[in-house]
């Protein structure tokens, strides 16, 4: 697919910071923002942005143990670029990397007092679609999935 057809199939922003927490709230409107555009209601753009938070947070504080010279990356797409219906959100890491299957279950009564893994439980249960993987660059890629509820029948 060449960067021409992509291009008119999407519209894209992409946020690269060094790993501060000073970030979040511009992470934060840019989500929402996109979130409006993608068509999402105001209980979906809520839970969008719980993940969106968990995953950036994640990727600095875990990722990049917040070192400022290591960069995050959060790509906010939006499918199609004419009227959106989905939003995808992928963010990057420079971090070493995890299994995403060693990753404690928060509900696990012996971890129902620890924060650990919680980010990923919510993630996993916010969003259409959760992808965590290692990044070709290196680091950790996590790709969200968010699809604007269907018209009620009525309206």
């Amino acid at each position: 697919m060449s960067a021409d057809h992509l291009m008119d199939t999407h519209s894209v922003v992409r946020i690269e910071f060094g790993s501060h927490f000073d970030m979040l709230d511009f992470v934060q409107v840019v989500c929402d923002e996109t979130g409006q555009m993608a068509g999402l209601d105001e209980d979906a753009l809520h839970w969008v942005s719980v993940a969106v938070r968990e995953s950036v947070i994640n990727a600095i504080k875990h990722g990049n143990h917040e070192v400022e010279e290591k960069r995050v990356t959060v790509e906010f797409t939006l499918t199609p670029a004419a009227v959106p219906t989905q939003l995808q959100i992928r963010v990057v890491d420079q971090g070493e990397g995890f299994d995403p299957v060693e990753v404690a279950d928060p509900l696990a009564p012996e971890n129902l007092l620890k924060s650990s893994g919680r980010g990923i439980f919510f993630m996993r249960n916010f969003m259409d679609a959760l992808t965590i993987r290692r990044a070709p660059t290196g680091g950790m890629e996590v790709v969200m999935v968010k699809s604007a509820a269907a018209a009620d029948a009525d309206a």
